[in-house]
């Protein structure tokens, strides 16, 4: 009882300070601004932008049941708000981005990666300077070139100008590890100077460096100079190994002059966004382009959002405002709301105003796809099997606003005109088909077809098992699948209510290629799951393997049948005229009950005869047993 009185006041408090919370939200005024919801602890846990706060903030405390899971959790989390009046839209997406980038909230989609674009550092100021990649600039003394369009790019180009100049690849040291070991790998291919050896000179290393800067900078013609004035000068000296080396150096910096690669790569002038989901898992992935070409590509996984469009338009903003540049033509998957408003921005933080754009048709829209693509599959490469399971039976139990199901049997009959009739019970644990606990019925009484009398007759046996607690029966179903639309749906919900039993029960509704299109309730609401591949295809797999395993049951019960039957005892009957019967009849019930005018249209009079005799005989001798 004590329990029960602390869980009232609880429940009372909450209330108290939902009504709170509901009445403040109200009191808002129709100005645009920034929201921002706090938990009991004074922790921010979502940050959102509106253009009338009081409609924005107000639908959290309206009608929760049309929230979404997500949003759910998170205003049960609420315990205030604070808003700030902002003086207009554009003012708010300013003040949203920010207070995003200082709080980092629990409930907005946030990006892993804020780094930026890498950039590529220098200092001379080193005795045996180096170029490396680092994220962000730094008041160091250090000289920075770039931004790059992404890591692979900026790589790409230290690389390009590493081989061109031949400079060290390698994890050593200089001067520390100068002479102490023989050259590496590189030095025999011809694609580093061998610095590490005691013949090569700091004075020589410092001057290639300094053609270094002169390609970042993008200063082809002064380096080519700078070594062509060294090859002549060697070549005065006769050292002609040496100008045969600054000749081999100097035809690389003018080819890679002629590529313009360091000049070409730095921006990208358009950017094609992607979005990509699995069952369990999203991304938000970034191509870049320039002049037609496919430079990097950026992506980010996060778990799979309740609004992809949403989700998209938050991203980007984070992505673009953490980047330090942004590309002349932004192409997205979805509308961004204030695609405008935030092109001001990025206009007023880096001097540029790309064109948004959403495209329909074309080109454009097959990067698009392109980039969906790659989204996805990066989604994929992520998304494991257990977890891949688990969102599709989360779907599932939100399809059919229940939990999602643990233990999901399946029931199918199987009969040919009548004969045989069998009903199997599969059972999915998880996801997985469970085997062990899969069961068979052969049903009793029915020598006609009655698919909806065969049906409550397994699910009668299978439950009555289950209330006697009978070893492997005892486990209760979360969810109950029927093959068969409404009416057999509803023939088993009519035989748990006699039994006072109550589990989910739905039919499986097939499409004209005999597959599972939709479920549907004994009030026959369908539930359409062909839309969503992930359900669709498990309540497919569970659909067909309940088949197969009634069908197999069936066919071995009659295989059983026509091998051996009272028939092979009586004389004159072979298996070709047993079948004959069999197909005619369909039962040897039948066949004991039928005239010899009926058994002498199917077979020679002296077999019908035989046949014949051979029941009345046996009618008679069991009448006078009684």
């Amino acid at each position: 009882m004590p329990n029960l009185c602390i869980e009232a006041v609880l429940f009372l408090r909450n209330a108290m300070v939902y009504d709170e919370l509901k009445e403040k939200a109200l009191s808002l005024p129709l100005a645009p601004g920034v929201y921002i919801m706090r938990d009991k602890n004074d922790h921010v846990i979502y940050v959102g932008k509106a253009k009338k706060l009081k409609n924005r903030v107000s639908q959290y405390f309206q009608d929760t049941a049309s929230h979404s899971p997500k949003t759910r959790i998170m205003v049960s989390r609420i315990h205030h708000f604070d808003v700030i009046v902002a003086a207009s839209e554009f003012e708010a997406l300013v003040l949203e981005c920010s207070l995003i980038k200082r709080y980092l909230p629990k409930y907005n989609i946030l990006l892993k990666d804020d780094k930026g674009y890498p950039y590529l550092r220098l200092d001379m100021r080193q005795s045996y300077p180096v170029v490396t990649m680092v994220s962000k600039p730094a008041d160091d003394g250090a000289e920075y070139y770039g931004p790059y369009g992404g890591r692979s790019v900026t790589h790409d180009v230290m690389e390009a100008i590493r081989l061109t100049l031949k400079l060290p690849g390698c994890r050593k040291q200089f001067p520390r590890d100068i002479g102490k070991e023989r050259p590496c790998l590189n030095y025999h291919m011809n694609q580093c100077a061998g610095w590490c050896q005691p013949q090569k000179s700091c004075q020589e290393y410092r001057s290639t460096m300094l053609q270094a800067r002169q390609l970042l900078q993008g200063n082809y013609k002064g380096a080519a100079d700078e070594i062509k004035g060294q090859m002549l000068a060697a070549a005065e000296r006769l050292e002609f190994e040496l100008a045969a080396s600054l000749r081999d150096r100097l035809n690389a910096v003018e080819s890679l002059s002629q590529k313009q690669l360091v000049t070409a790569l730095t921006l990208a002038d358009t950017d094609v966004v992607g979005y990509g989901e699995t069952e369990a898992k999203a991304c938000f992935a970034v191509l870049h382009f320039s002049g037609g070409n496919l430079l990097d590509k950026d992506y980010d996984v996060f778990p799979k959002p309740d609004d992809p469009s949403e989700a998209v338009s938050s991203l980007i903003k984070q992505y673009y405002l953490n980047r330090g540049l942004v590309p002349k033509r932004v192409l997205l998957p979805f509308e961004l709301e204030d695609a405008d408003l935030f092109a001001q921005l990025l206009e007023q933080n880096y001097g540029r105003r790309p064109k948004i754009h959403i495209p329909q048709r074309g080109d454009n829209l097959r990067l698009v796809e392109l980039a969906c693509k790659n989204a996805f599959e990066e989604a994929e490469r992520v998304t494991g099997k257990e977890e891949r399971v688990n969102a599709t039976l989360g779907l599932l139990g939100k399809m059919l606003a229940m939990e999602p199901p643990g233990r999901i049997e399946s029931f199918d009959i199987s009969n040919i005109s009548g004969t045989d009739i069998v009903a199997s019970m599969v059972v999915f644990q998880d996801g997985k088909p469970s085997k062990q606990d899969y069961k068979r019925f052969k049903l009793e009484g029915m020598t006609n077809q009655d698919d909806y009398a065969s049906m409550r007759q397994v699910i009668r046996r299978r439950f009555a098992h289950y209330q006697a607690g009978d070893k492997g029966f005892a486990e209760a179903p979360d969810l109950l699948l029927i093959d068969g639309g409404v009416n057999h749906a509803r023939a088993a919900l009519e035989v748990l209510k006699e039994l006072a039993l109550m589990f989910p029960v739905f039919g499986m509704v097939k499409d004209d290629r005999h597959r599972t299109r939709a479920l549907v309730t004994p009030e026959n609401r369908e539930i359409r799951i062909d839309k969503n591949q992930a359900v669709f295809a498990l309540i497919g797999n569970i659909q067909e393997e309940t088949h197969r395993f009634a069908i197999t049951y069936h066919r071995q019960l009659r295989s059983k049948r026509l091998k051996y039957s009272e028939l092979d005892t009586i004389p004159g009957v072979g298996p070709k005229r047993k079948q004959d019967l069999l197909r005619q009849f369909k039962s040897i019930s039948a066949i004991s009950q039928a005239e010899l005018s009926e058994l002498e249209r199917i077979l020679p009079k002296d077999a019908a005869a035989s046949v014949y005799h051979h029941f009345q005989e046996k009618k008679k001798g069991q009448q006078e047993e009684t």
